[in-house]
């Protein structure tokens, strides 16, 4: 019964996501990922109810399809954190697919009876061709899981460097996916095809459930991300997040210090960290200078991305705006915002992260009495 609504749940989703308005390349490309997921879940269904006497047809498809997952799990994940790569044919993660395929050509040809006898004496004739496969699709899943959780660390680094509030920039549904891909990839190496089946149709589930109550990937994409995500260019999240050798950059020692103090003065004279909503480009604007150049500054002098720099500056303002007298009137939370958060979570988190304590116990410790 839980591989039936497995199957339901993914081509369900995959005809939402299809017919999705103004879905992006990740959404179609999710889409078809999960018709395959449903496709997949289906062909192993008849193989395990033994209905494959009744549709010969089916055999064989089943083998090279675990080498779709773990290409679609990184076209997806690189398309959704924008580091598409024009250089890199979206096609050639399909060759060991493809691969997989010829080899069991022999068997494809084989008349229905045949192949039936095949399945009925454990794949007898084919333990070679089986045994390559199950150690690609082992190594594709390793491997295309590795590169995807390198793409998602590259597009954190270069968020940090880039906007001073992240709450509105959700990574969960990207790093619960590819856990759940990683804990299926697990269950191949140590668990028999009914358990990890069994993981596939739950993880299915999940993904229904988590994308339409909590991220809204199955619902249209709000303004925020939008806007984000038009920020963000092919380039930029590589080049923002490899190792900057200072030494060979065409900023000199003495501009970049100029240009530090020149952020210093317009910040503590213009306070523009009170903006919930400034990023690097708006200060590199106010600035004069090039955005990657101003993140060299911070990076390399501060010793911090621009989310740490900006949301430092905000918690030392609200430290000492919350001794003054006139300021008792207010809540932690009123000054809070005044300073340039624009949520109490982001908030609590910022200042513990950085004082070690929570806001409630700094206060208390310092005896300020707020409303």
């Amino acid at each position: 019964m839980l591989h039936l609504i497995g199957i339901i749940i993914s081509l369900f989703l995959s005809v939402i996501l299809f017919t999705k308005k103004g879905k992006s390349q990740a959404d179609v490309i999710l889409s078809v990922w999960l018709f395959f997921i449903g496709a997949h879940l289906s062909v192993f269904y008849i193989h395990l109810t033994g209905q494959y006497v009744k549709f010969p047809y089916f055999l064989g498809f089943e083998i090279p399809l675990p080498l779709i997952h773990g290409p679609f799990l990184y076209l997806y994940t690189r398309s959704l954190t924008s580091q598409n790569n024009r250089r890199e044919h979206w096609a050639i993660h399909f060759v060991p697919l493809i691969m997989a395929a010829g080899l069991l050509y022999r068997f494809f040809i084989l008349s229905y009876d045949k192949k039936i006898g095949v399945y009925i004496n454990s794949g007898a004739g084919f333990e070679n061709v089986m045994r390559w496969i199950y150690l690609a699709t082992l190594l594709s899943g390793v491997m295309y899981v590795i590169l995807s959780l390198s793409l998602l660390r590259k597009y954190a680094a270069y968020i940090a460097n880039q906007f001073s509030d992240l709450e509105r920039i959700n990574l969960n549904w990207l790093r619960y996916l590819i856990l759940g891909i990683g804990i299926t990839w697990i269950s191949v190496f140590f668990a028999n095809d009914i358990l990890t089946f069994t993981i596939i149709d739950l993880f299915i589930l999940f993904l229904g459930y988590f994308g339409v109550k909590q991220v809204g990937v199955f619902t249209n994409r709000n303004i925020t991300n939008q806007t984000i995500n038009e920020k963000i260019d092919e380039a930029a999240v590589a080049n923002a997040t490899e190792k900057i050798k200072y030494q060979k950059s065409p900023a000199d020692e003495t501009l970049l210090l100029k240009i530090h103090h020149d952020l210093e003065v317009l910040m503590q004279g213009e306070k523009l960290y009170k903006d919930p909503d400034l990023n690097l480009d708006e200060l590199a604007q106010r600035l004069n200078v090039n955005a990657n150049i101003l993140s060299q500054v911070i990076n390399a002098i501060e010793n911090k991305n621009f989310f740490d720099y900006i949301n430092e500056q905000r918690i030392a303002e609200f430290i000492e705006i919350s001794v003054l007298p006139e300021n008792r009137k207010f809540t932690f939370l009123a000054l809070a915002y005044e300073v340039g958060f624009n949520s109490k979570t982001s908030f609590n988190r910022n200042f513990k992260s950085i004082t070690g304590q929570t806001p409630t116990m700094y206060l208390k410790e310092q005896k300020i009495q707020l409303k």
